[in-house]
């Protein structure tokens, strides 16, 4: 009859933790970005650039997005930046804003453990125009 030693069940424990997260990060990388419902029915206000601005406006509020993705960064990034902008587009139409100005897409990367991790934060100024 063969002897187990007090640490062959950590050790088998450890394994299986092992394989459960190996397992749920080969998940979350193959995972998608999260779809916008709707946004094809929907008339969003435009993003637009200082320079793209013609008429006289009012600043109605500040809109943030904020966005974490695990996965190859260099696959996400284009993704992740129209996400964004998107995403601003339908918070800024949720407080009747007629257009987004002075966007801002930044994209900040990371590891968590051995994982690629990448923030996505997305900020403008909802404006109405007069």
């Amino acid at each position: 009859m063969p002897t187990s030693t007090p640490l062959a069940p950590l050790a088998r424990l450890a394994r299986r933790v092992f394989l459960a997260g190996t397992a749920a990060a080969l998940l979350a990388a193959c995972a998608t970005t999260p779809q916008i419902a709707d946004e094809a029915d929907r008339d969003l206000p435009p993003i637009l650039a200082q320079d793209e601005i013609f008429r006289p406006y009012v600043k109605i509020g500040t809109v943030e997005v904020n966005l974490k993705r695990y996965g190859r960064i260099e696959e996400l990034q284009q993704e992740a930046e129209e996400w964004a902008r998107d995403a601003l587009s339908i918070e800024a139409s949720k407080i009747g804003a007629d257009a987004v100005i002075l966007p801002e897409v930044r994209i900040e990367k990371d590891t968590y453990i051995i994982f690629p991790v990448m923030y996505v934060k997305g900020k403008g100024t909802a404006v109405k125009f007069q």
